[in-house]
C-alpha cells in the first residue's frame, strides 16, 4: 500500500516502544494512528525482537504476578521464593547501576508506572510468565527467583513482537514496512511539525500529521556512529539485534527542529556475545540464544590468560550489560569463559547447548590450554593455567578460613578469593567454588552491542522533544525506547529497558493524541 497523505498520529519504529506508544494513541481517541517502519515486515520488531522479553517492574509478591503469567500451576506456586520489588528497590538499583546519573524526573516515572505499564501490556494481550529459566535457581526444593527481574514475555522478543502486532491490528494501528522517516517539516510560523516526509520504495511522499512519535532506535548498527561516539574498537563490536537502527531518524531530529540531545553518547549496552555470531546483524532465528551470560558460575579470561573483571562482582542482571564493553577492551576482543564440570549443569541449555555454541572441552585444565592455544587465539597458555591455578588456592584458602559459607547462585553469598591468608589482585566477590574438577568446558565470546544510551531531551511528562535552539517543547515531536536520553548511565539493570518503552510510550501516545484532539 502506499502511504496515506494525512493521518493524526505518525509512529516511527516497529519496537516495543512504538508500538505501545500507537496502541496508546488509539486508546487516547486518536482516530488515525500510522505506524511505520524503513525496515521490511519481516524485520519487524527492532531490537525488541532479539531481547529475551524480560521487564523489570515494581510488584508486591508472587500473589501480584501470578494473575498477569501463565505458566504456574498450583503446585509449582507452592515451592516459588520470590520477594517483593518494591519502588525503593528499583530506585536503589537505578542510582546504583547508572552511577547516579539518571534523569531522576523520568527515573521516577519509569519505576512508579512500571507496574501499571506491565498490566496495561498484559490487557492488551501480550503473554506473560515467570522467567524460571532465566531468572531462578532450584536451591533445596525451593525455585529461588533473584535480581529483581522476574517476568518475561511467552517466547522472549519474538513472542513479544507478534502480541504487539496482533493488539495494533485490533486497535485498529495501520502499519507500513519498508517505509523510512527522512524528514520532519515544522511550520514555518509556530514551529510545530505538521508533516513529515517519508520514502516507500522509490517514492517520496509527504504526509501531513498531528504529531510524531519518534521510536526508531539509537545508532548501535551504525560502525561510524559507534567509533564517533563510543571510541575506538567500537567499530568492530559484534550487532546483537536488528541492523536497521543507524542513527539516522536521531540525526533527522537534530537536524530538522534542532532536538537537544541528552544522555550518555558515549555509552551503551553490550554483552557477552557468542565469538563466531554474525557481525552486522543479529540472526532472527538464533535472537538472543548468542548472549553468553553464564561467567558468573565459572571465569572469563583473555586471550593473554588473564582474568579482567571479578566475574561474581553483582547478580548478573546489574552487570551484563556492561562486560561486553569489558571484553571489547581486551586483546583481539576476545575472552573465553571457563567452568568445571561442577557448574557445567547450571548453564542456561539456550545459551550453552551444542546446537548454539562451539564448546571446547577438555579433561584437564592444561589440556583446555591446549586447545585454546592451538586452535582458538589463546597467545599464552602457561599463564592461562597459572592464573585458574592461583584462583583455586585462593578459593581454597577462602574455603578453609569460613567453611560455614555455603555457594547460592540465587544470592550475593559472599563465596569470596579474598581471605587473610590469601588475596587475588582481581578477586571473585561472589560464587567463588574451584574451577579444578573434570571435564571442562571452555567457550570463545566478544561483545555484543545492543543499544546506545545518548537520546534526545524530553519533558519526562509527555516525553515532548526539546529544543536545543529555544530550550522549550518542540509542538507535535515526541520521543521514545531508545531514542529517550538521560535515563541510563554506562549500565542499566536488566529489563528496564522494555519497561521504559512501555511507560514511555504509553504516555508519548497519551500525550499526542490528547494534543492532537484538543486542537
Amino acid at each position: 500500500m502506499p502511504p496515506p497523505t494525512r493521518c493524526d498520529i505518525l509512529v516511527a519504529g516497529s519496537g516495543n516502544a512504538g508500538f505501545s506508544a500507537a496502541v496508546a494513541a488509539k486508546e487516547a481517541g486518536a482516530k488515525h494512528v500510522l505506524l511505520i517502519d524503513k525496515c521490511p515486515e519481516d524485520w519487524a520488531g527492532g531490537n525488541s525482537y532479539f531481547t529475551a522479553g524480560a521487564y523489570r517492574t515494581v510488584h508486591g509478591g508472587i500473589s501480584d504476578l501470578l494473575p498477569i503469567v501463565n505458566n504456574v500451576d498450583d503446585e509449582t506456586a507452592k515451592k516459588i521464593d520470590l520477594d517483593p520489588y518494591t519502588n525503593e528497590d528499583f530506585s536503589k538499583d537505578m542510582k546504583r547501576i547508572c552511577s547516579g546519573r539518571s534523569d531522576p524526573r523520568l527515573s521516577k516515572i519509569l519505576i512508579e508506572e512500571s507496574n501499571s505499564a506491565v498490566k496495561w501490556l498484559k490487557g492488551n494481550g501480550i503473554r506473560f510468565q515467570l522467567s524460571f529459566n532465566r531468572q531462578a535457581y532450584e536451591v533445596d526444593g525451593r525455585l529461588k527467583f533473584w535480581g529483581g527481574l522476574h517476568i518475561k514475555t511467552e517466547d522472549g522478543g519474538k513472542g513479544l513482537i507478534e502480541d504487539h502486532k496482533a493488539a495494533a491490528k485490533k486497535h485498529g494501528v495501520e502499519v507500513l514496512y519498508s517505509t523510512a522517516l527522512k524528514r520532519l517539516i515544522p511550520d514555518p510560523k509556530t514551529g510545530a511539525v505538521t508533516s513529515v516526509e517519508v520514502q516507500s520504495g522509490d517514492e517520496k511522499v509527504v504526509i501531513e500529521t498531528g504529531a510524531v512519535i519518534l521510536a526508531a532506535g539509537g545508532f548501535e548498527s551504525n560502525p561510524r556512529l559507534r567509533s564517533q561516539y563510543l571510541g575506538p574498537g567500537w567499530d568492530l563490536a559484534k550487532v546483537r539485534g536488528t541492523p536497521h537502527n543507524m542513527g539516522d531518524v536521531l540525526e533527522t531530529a537534530i537536524r530538522d527542529v534542532s532536538a537537544a540531545q541528552a544522555g550518555n553518547w558515549s555509552g551503551c549496552h553490550s554483552v557477552a556475545w557468542d565469538a563466531n555470531a554474525p557481525s552486522d546483524t543479529g540472526d532472527r532465528v538464533a535472537s538472543n540464544e548468542f548472549t553468553k551470560s553464564g561467567y558468573p558460575l565459572g571465569l572469563m579470561l583473555n586471550i593473554l590468560g588473564e582474568r579482567f573483571v571479578d566475574e561474581g562482582i553483582d547478580l548478573r542482571n546489574y552487570t551484563y550489560a556492561k562486560f561486553g564493553r569489558a571484553i571489547l577492551a581486551q586483546p583481539s576482543h576476545v575472552a573465553f569463559q571457563v567452568w568445571d564440570s561442577r557448574m557445567i549443569s547450571w548453564l542456561r541449555a539456550e545459551e550453552y547447548r551444542e546446537e548454539r555454541v562451539e564448546r571446547i572441552s577438555a579433561d584437564s585444565i592444561e589440556e583446555l590450554a591446549e586447545k585454546l592455544s592451538t586452535s582458538h587465539g589463546l597467545e599464552n597458555k602457561d599463564e592461562f593455567i597459572h592464573t585458574v591455578k592461583e584462583y583455586n588456592e585462593a578459593v581454597y584458602a577462602f574455603q578453609e578460613e569460613q567453611p560455614e559459607r555455603k555457594w547460592d547462585p540465587a544470592v550475593r553469598d559472599g563465596l569470596s578469593t579474598q581471605s587473610s591468608s590469601k588475596r587475588l589482585a582481581l578477586g571473585k566477590t561472589n560464587w567463588a567454588l574451584p574451577v579444578d574438577k573434570a571435564p571442562f568446558l571452555a567457550v570463545a565470546v566478544t561483545c555484543g552491542i545492543t543499544f546506545t544510551f545518548g537520546g534526545l531531551k524530553v519533558n519526562p511528562e509527555t516525553t515532548q522533544v526539546v529544543s536545543s535552539a529555544t530550550g522549550r517543547e518542540v509542538p507535535g515531536v515526541y520521543a521514545v525506547g531508545e531514542m529517550l536520553g538521560g535515563l541510563f548511565y554506562e549500565n542499566y539493570p536488566g529489563g528496564s529497558g522494555l519497561t521504559s518503552g512501555a511507560v514511555f510510550g504509553r504516555r508519548a501516545g497519551t500525550a499526542a493524541a490528547t494534543a492532537v484532539l484538543s486542537s
